[in-house]
């Protein structure tokens, strides 16, 4: 399920994103505390959202290579 309306200047760029054009992964941790994910260049699909224990699972698997 997409979220929508979330604020705009909360929103983080990766630090391994650099200046691409925009084409970004953003994250967010929204009000009620979980982190959701948008892609910088279309924000109007808006984003979809994890709990952070689901989130960092995910990120530790990208980052040990297992996904």
């Amino acid at each position: 399920m997409a979220r929508h309306g979330l604020p705009e200047s909360a929103w983080t760029k990766s630090s391994y994103s650099g200046d691409n054009g925009g084409s970004c992964v953003e994250t967010q941790v929204t009000s009620d505390d979980l982190v959701a994910v948008g892609d910088s260049k279309d924000r109007g699909l808006g984003a979809q959202v994890f709990g952070p224990v689901s989130w960092r699972v995910f990120v530790a698997a990208v980052c040990n290579g297992v996904i």
